[in-house]
């Protein structure tokens, strides 16, 4: 059984477009992170329209059943796409992307995105030192702070002082929701860390090198340590449907860089409803 996912349509004045962009997001996130990025895509594009979308455990979406794996939040994908027709590509951050890459290989799409997300596998990483920024330190930290707050500022504030970046800490905020007298974390965090260990241990270099899913586009950001150097080799050796962008950014780079972010989606998204490759 799937979950039902939360999305949000996003279109040049409201029009039908030629075809739609599902975009996802990353870890502790939700679909309305990209809105503004979505609305700007759309006005430079408006042969696209943007299906925002929340996954498994995250903003409005259905918790859906456990296992939480990639590829139960791939299949939820893959039915969202199937009840909304006209899907031709997919797009998701970091955790995202990798989903996106799972929902590629259980049907084919014109074109994928993976920002800012490895194919590959780091089966030890839960168990790492954890970089700061990353999302292992912001599990970390999640799990140390409690979990109600009697005001938003509050959370931020602990966040930041626990050496987290002042954007990072309000966009988790995002996740604070009305709890008994103030307010609550909304993520599960066990499903969370499910998600990661399954996202760190899964293996999907052979799919991404696999043509027959579609186009393939990563982006990477250069100050992010999300593509380690080894990925970053095997990616100069990519066969020719796969094609690598470069954003000066940290991992969060819908939050550093939303203008190159935009500027790299509105460049190589293919004319919507052409079939040419």
């Amino acid at each position: 059984m799937t979950a039902r996912l939360h999305h949000e349509r996003i279109s040049h004045g409201g029009a039908a477009p030629a075809a739609w962009l599902l975009f996802t997001h990353g870890i502790y996130g939700s679909g309305g992170n990209w809105r503004t990025i979505a609305r700007r895509l759309v006005e430079q594009r408006p042969d696209w329209g943007v299906v925002l979308v929340d996954l498994r455990q995250h903003g409005r979406s259905e918790p859906g059943a456990p296992p939480h794996t990639l590829d139960a939040a791939a299949r939820d994908l893959r039915a969202l796409a199937d009840q909304l027709g006209g899907i031709e590509a997919m797009a998701g951050h970091s955790f995202g992307g990798k989903v996106v890459l799972a929902a590629r290989a259980l049907a084919p799409l014109r074109q994928a995105w993976m920002l800012d997300a490895s194919p590959g596998a780091r089966p030890g990483a839960l168990a790492e030192p954890a970089a700061p920024g990353s999302a292992v330190a912001v599990l970390e930290l999640l799990e140390r702070l409690p979990r109600a707050w009697a005001r938003r500022e509050d959370f931020v504030e602990a966040v930041t002082a626990a050496g987290q970046d002042a954007a990072v800490a309000q966009w988790l905020a995002m996740s604070l929701g009305a709890g008994d007298g103030g307010l609550a974390l909304r993520l599960d965090l066990a499903a969370v860390r499910a998600m990661l260990a399954d996202y760190y241990a899964r293996d999907l270099w052979a799919e991404a090198f696999d043509p027959a899913g579609g186009a393939l586009e990563i982006v990477i950001a250069d100050r992010s340590p999300a593509l380690g150097p080894a990925d970053r080799s095997r990616l100069e050796r990519a066969p020719p449907h796969v094609h690598v962008h470069r954003v000066d950014a940290g991992h969060w780079l819908h939050i550093e860089a939303p203008a190159a972010v935009i500027q790299r989606f509105t460049a190589h998204l293919p004319p919507a409803g052409d079939s040419r490759p």
